[in-house]
């Protein structure tokens, strides 16, 4: 992946399924739910949101919604508002959906395989977009523009727990589902709590997180929502004071001296995870740590550390990689 769209189904090697806690509603429950609530509302007030320092001004409910990241696309489905995405982009950056939203997933049409483009986005016919950040800006799609073409954008750009909370709540009203929403941050609250409780008294697991190789490890900085989600499974990402980047690249020296138990390895398109489990055990100095000598290797897709649907989700598994024999 390249380092512009960095920011990952959760797959512990050879483990499937959930780990802790209550299972999620399921997408046919969700979406009912919804239909119900959307069924039961018939007027819509004009609503204003603060999307991270950018007013957003919602006048009715949007029709035509685009759904860009897997991660986007996925809190979507799980909040049952799949018949409203006529759209959705990077699935290339994702291993397919979680089993309970994999057929809703699939009836989504396919905007870009990669990063939405500016002719796909403002010819889609799209009046909304909940797109993850690194898709706008400077070398992506310009948000003032797309207002221009009666296109409104609510920016998934969390960091804390209680920023994608936010975003799910906002959600949740724009679309008239405040119930639903609020159901799905509480079972996620809960299940968060469930694994903490349960790996409460163990030592922290210092955690590297490997995107890439080549020059240096290219890894997650101390404010990227991931390090958030090693933190709640019982980690300390190791490079967790570089506070001024999100990702950064860092020598193999930096990584030695920093002993990393496990090594969290970021699962997408290509370089393919079993080719860059192969890199790090061939490389001279990666070679050397305990945790590349026992394969304490975590597995790990992209979308599952972007924030969006899989918090609890996502905590369940590192714990359980993080702490095995708590979860035998």
């Amino acid at each position: 992946m390249s380092k512009k769209m960095m920011l990952g189904l959760t797959i512990l090697a050879g483990v499937t399924g959930l780990l802790v806690g209550c299972q999620p509603s399921s997408s046919e429950t969700v979406k009912k739910q919804s239909v119900e609530a959307n069924a039961n509302t018939n007027e819509y007030e004009t609503l204003t949101f603060d999307n991270y320092g950018r007013e957003i001004v919602v006048t009715e409910k949007p029709k035509n919604v685009l759904t860009l990241g897997p991660n986007s696309t996925e809190l979507f489905v799980a909040l049952g508002l799949t018949e409203y995405v006529i759209g959705n982009s990077l699935n290339n950056h994702s291993r397919g959906p979680l089993p309970e939203y994999e057929a809703d997933y699939k009836k989504i049409p396919e905007l870009t395989y990669g990063s939405a483009t500016r002719e796909a986005v403002t010819t889609s016919g799209a009046d909304f977009i909940y797109g993850i950040d690194w898709e706008f800006g400077a070398e992506g799609l310009d948000i003032e523009e797309l207002e221009g073409f009666g296109i409104t954008t609510y920016l998934n750009s969390a960091t804390t727990l209680d920023e994608i909370y936010q975003e799910i709540h906002d959600i949740g009203e724009i679309f008239q589902i405040e119930d639903v929403a609020a159901d799905f941050i509480s079972d996620q609250k809960a299940r968060i709590a469930a694994v903490q409780g349960k790996i409460s008294g163990q030592d922290p697991v210092n955690v590297l997180v490997y995107d890439s190789g080549g020059d240096g490890v290219f890894t997650a900085g101390g404010t990227n929502f991931e390090t958030l989600l090693i933190e709640q499974a019982g980690g300390k990402n190791v490079f967790d004071d570089i506070t001024d980047k999100q990702w950064t690249t860092v020598s193999y020296e930096e990584v030695l001296a920093r002993e990393p138990d496990v090594i969290v390895i970021h699962d997408y398109d290509a370089p393919s995870l079993e080719q860059k489990i192969e890199d790090i055990k061939n490389d001279p100095a990666l070679s050397q740590l305990d945790s590349v000598k026992n394969e304490r290797f975590i597995a790990i897709t992209l979308e599952s550390v972007l924030p969006g649907d899989r918090m609890a989700y996502t905590v369940e598994s590192l714990a359980k990689g993080f702490y095995p024999e708590l979860f035998e």
